[in-house]
């Protein structure tokens, strides 16, 4: 599935009050995005800070931190891309993939307290590289045919 374009740009004919609807909510996705990717990098990367300084909520547990953050930067993510990539199956295989990596990091880093490595790592493990190698394979197929991966003003969806 891809976005498509303005009726405008795909008769190449761009007005200034198409690109600059356009403007808008690509920079609320990024500016959002990075509301998402900050503190979910800050939770994953020093959970007892992120717990102090932000979200003192009882009781202090920083696996659950962890992974809070693992799935704020997936949803960072995939704004970002959102607003940059035209394909939409693309910026959803590389975000969630990206946030499921985080979380098997998370489980990695506190594998000795709870769940069941055994289970939790290997399935895990499994659907975030899944998720990450559908990602490669899509950027290939795009490259192949014709679909490039950054949207550029004034050009059809899907070309």
């Amino acid at each position: 599935m891809t976005t498509t374009a303005t009726p405008h740009a795909r008769r190449g004919a761009a007005s200034d009050g198409a690109e600059s609807t356009e403007r808008l909510p690509r920079g609320i996705a990024v500016a959002a995005g990075v509301v998402f990717l900050l503190p979910g990098l800050w939770a994953f990367l020093a959970p007892a800070s992120f717990y102090e300084m932000a979200a003192t909520f009882e009781p202090y547990n920083a696996h659950f931190i962890r992974d809070i953050g693992a799935f704020q930067i997936g949803l960072g993510l995939v704004l970002v891309l959102a607003a940059f990539v035209r394909d939409a199956l693309l910026v959803a295989l590389l975000g969630v993939g990206t946030g499921a990596g985080f979380h098997l990091a998370s489980h990695v880093i506190d594998r000795g307290h709870g769940g069941d490595p055994a289970v939790d790592l290997p399935v895990f493990g499994l659907v975030a590289v899944a998720l990450l190698v559908a990602a490669a394979a899509r950027a290939t197929h795009l490259r192949r045919h014709g679909g490039s991966l950054p949207r550029r003003e004034g050009t059809a969806a899907g070309s």
